[in-house]
């Protein structure tokens, strides 16, 4: 679309058997790339949570609420939509190519008040989670109105630990860059995995690697009315079920 990619992540399209195209309270990732000097006009957002995480280059947010941010390697914007929320995105034509993840929960009800969060994030440590975003009343720096957790991590080559766990949450996690190894499977840059148990689960980095992780409630309340989580233009479950089968039957025919 004229210098503006996106590359959309399902988690509930991992599932064995897939019954909705998100996790519980997580709708969808979203990797968005913007050429320099790109802008995306005012429009709005009802009903999502949506967090804007940039670990590199600039994303330029104006809102009629708060007015111009920047959101960067340093900062983190989260927009509590609610009701009614309406927004601009732009990339100068001095910055950088912007390459960024924009996170999409749904939130426990319908039409809560509108809000934003945009501030410093805690300084990177080297194979270390940092805990970014949690639900209301948590210890995390930014909060959304539903249980999921968010860690990101930078990992260097031959790094080993565990992915963040809890009692009672899964685990989703999505590779921005790198190449990791766990649970038996290679996982490259724009994969994902999700672990349906509170489990622990160990991870292993080949290369440099940045990684987001998230802890959800699978049976937290939810929302279904998100404009862009849960768009009426995302495929049907029974769409994704049948190109599963169709893809097992022709895996299974060349086999012979």
């Amino acid at each position: 679309m004229g210098g503006f990619v996106v590359r959309v992540n399902m988690p509930g399209w991992l599932k064995p058997r897939p019954t909705d195209h998100g996790h519980g309270p997580l709708a969808m990732i979203v990797e968005s790339s913007l050429d320099p000097g790109r802008p995306i006009a005012m429009h709005e957002h009802r009903n999502d949570e949506i967090i804007s995480w940039v670990p590199f280059g600039v994303m330029r947010h104006d809102d009629k609420t708060t007015g111009r941010l920047v959101t960067d390697s340093k900062h983190l914007l989260v927009m509590n939509a609610g009701r009614s929320f309406w927004h601009s995105e732009e990339t100068l034509s001095s910055d950088p190519p912007l390459r960024m993840l924009q996170i999409f929960v749904r939130p426990r009800a319908v039409d809560l008040d509108p809000r934003i969060q945009h501030g410093p994030i805690p300084l990177r440590r080297p194979n270390t989670w940092r805990h970014l975003v949690g639900p209301e009343g948590g210890d995390a720096p930014f909060h959304i109105r539903n249980t999921i957790d968010l860690f990101d991590i930078r990992l260097e080559p031959g790094a080993r630990l565990v992915f963040p766990h809890m009692r009672g949450r899964d685990l989703y996690f999505y590779v921005y860059s790198g190449l990791l190894f766990a649970a038996g499977q290679t996982f490259a840059e724009g994969a994902q995995g999700l672990l349906l148990s509170d489990r622990e689960l160990s991870v292993e980095s080949k290369t440099q690697s940045t990684v987001v992780a998230f802890l959800i409630d699978p049976h937290a309340p939810i929302t279904r009315k998100g404009t862009v989580g849960d768009h009426r233009k995302i495929p049907p479950v029974i769409l994704i079920r049948m190109l599963r089968k169709w893809r097992q039957l022709w895996k299974w025919r060349r086999s012979y």
